[in-house]
């Protein structure tokens, strides 16, 4: 329902005065709402970078709260920014914001559709002279256009010889799901609404109903099955490609799976492996791989990278430390600055602690610099980490000694120092190899799209459900990092695939695909 406009008070009937304190109190009332929202933005933006890492789901009810209010507070300022009917030219000018968004340009790639208003005259309405054109105003509208659904029919023609009544007809095309009624392209939006757009499978079956089309549940978990076994060569394709690189970066997340026969869930992980040499410099395509285990035993990283020789930059789980212990596997360990930070950022949150905030300056040079030698061949970067950074370093690591040995060793602020000074070889090897990145922000990234999509469908259906979401997260993913359409993309290759020869399945990559259609 539309909100009632407010009835304006007849402007005649008040005085200056009335009317210079109705002006302020509207002005007042602008400016409390614009400093909350601006105090909002600043607090989900805190909140956010505090997130993942989280194990409590509190932290993001409460940002899905501040959104909501943010929402809110903003459509109302629009609302009240809008001219009212009966408002004069004075408090109309004072309704309006102050501050407003800057416009930005509606992107090129989207179609166009052309309406010409012309004047009703054909002639001048002054002197009645012919008029001609002169020049025109052109501005923009962006309007939607509801998805819609389409029905291909396919049509095989049956002909036969009139001598020897022998037929010949066409081959059936193949289809991504044999015998099935979906297209690649719907089944490519299915796959993408599930686990890109987090909507469950129950949910999409109500949307699609709302546009007349009956489509139960079970139909789209079995589309989901049947595409997931179509795309597994692929998904292998991409695990080996990640893990043949030299430098990766891991974590993992819990997952709630239903327990078979109980109606309870239990905490399965999805693992992600992350190859991306971009910031040194490299050429390389990034791609991601995802694994899925029913718990979060050692034993699963070091099944999943047995075949990985070089340098892992992961965080202080001890399922990893097997894997450096090793001798034979040959896999170097790098720590995560990002870590460590983040131990100080939330004491410093929670107490304004001084020595938090000290540790944080010192650990923001180290970004600034990394900032800087973004991009830049791994050579270049080593140079300047042992000039700039390693100085840094060793001034933090004899600071934190010294404040460590002051500190009663059960607080708070010792805890997150005794973390980083544990880690201190592993936090300086990205000093001494100009591939390697300060912290392991590239794996958190990755696993993003599970975190928003763990809140929506609440649990993964069963282990087997776990290994369908982690195959379609690693194509999705890595889909993305190449700068695709994840939606085109898999539409593209379900439209290939089933016709494709195995031995040829890198064509299918995302690197590879992007360079066909450039």
């Amino acid at each position: 329902m539309a909100a009632t406009p407010p009835t304006l008070p007849d402007l005649n009937a008040l005085d200056p005065g009335a009317l210079k304190a109705l002006i302020l109190a509207q002005h007042e009332t602008l400016l409390s709402r614009e400093t909350e929202i601006e105090n909002l933005k600043l607090l989900i933006l805190k909140l956010r970078r505090m997130q993942f890492g989280r194990k409590s789901e509190k932290l993001d009810r409460h940002i899905e709260q501040l959104e909501l209010r943010l929402e809110d507070l903003e459509s109302a300022q629009t609302a009240s920014a809008a001219p009212l009917k009966d408002a004069s030219p004075l408090t109309t000018a004072a309704s309006s914001p102050g501050r407003r968004p800057a416009r930005r340009p509606l992107p090129d790639h989207l179609p166009r559709e052309t309406q010409t208003h012309a004047p009703e005259q054909t002639t001048c309405p002054e002197c009645g002279g012919t008029l001609r054109q002169f020049g025109e105003d052109v501005s923009e509208l962006l309007e939607f256009v509801p998805a819609r659904f389409k029905v291909i029919r396919i049509v095989r023609p049956k002909l036969s010889c009139a001598e020897c009544a022998h037929i010949v007809q066409a081959p059936a095309p193949s289809r991504p799901v044999d015998r099935g009624l979906a297209g690649p392209g719907l089944l490519a939006h299915v796959l993408v609404s599930k686990y890109a757009d987090h909507l469950p499978l129950y949910r999409q079956a109500e949307i699609y109903e709302r546009s007349g089309l009956d489509l139960d549940r079970s139909t789209l978990a079995d589309w989901v099955g049947e595409s997931s076994h179509l795309l597994a060569p692929l998904v292998d394709a991409v695990r080996r490609y990640v893990l043949a690189a030299s430098k990766l970066h891991a974590d993992d997340t819990p997952v709630p799976v239903l327990a078979p026969g109980t109606g309870k869930t239990k905490t399965g992980r999805l693992w992600t492996y992350v190859r991306d040499d971009r910031p040194c410099g490299d050429s390389s395509a990034p791609a991601v791989w995802f694994a899925y285990s029913p718990d979060r035993k050692g034993e699963h990283p070091q099944r999943h990278l047995r075949d990985f020789r070089g340098t892992l930059q992961a965080d202080a789980f001890a399922g990893f430390h097997a894997l450096y212990e090793d001798a034979s596997r040959d896999i170097c360990e790098a720590a995560c600055m990002a870590h460590v930070r983040r131990k100080f950022y939330d004491l410093h949150q929670a107490h304004a602690s001084p020595i938090a905030a000290e540790a944080l300056r010192r650990i923001g040079e180290l970004y600034l610099i990394e900032s800087e030698i973004r991009g830049r061949p791994p050579d270049e970067r080593k140079q300047a980490r042992q000039t700039r950074a390693r100085p840094l370093l060793d001034s933090m690591h004899q600071w934190l000694n010294t404040t460590f040995d002051k500190l009663s060793k059960k607080s708070a602020v010792a805890f997150a120092i005794h973390y980083a000074l544990g880690r201190w070889p592993a936090l300086l090897r990205y000093c001494d190899d100009g591939r390697l990145e300060i912290d392991n922000n590239a794996a958190e990234r990755s696993l993003r799209a599970v975190v928003l999509g763990r809140k929506n469908y609440l649990f993964a259906g069963s282990d087997s459900g776990g290994e369908r979401a982690a195959s379609i997260y690693s194509l999705i993913g890595t889909a993305k990092l190449n700068g695709l359409d994840p939606e085109a993309y898999l539409r593209d290759v379900l439209t290939r695939i089933a016709d494709h020869p195995i031995n040829r399945i890198a064509e299918l990559l995302p690197w590879n695909i992007a360079i066909t259609h450039t």
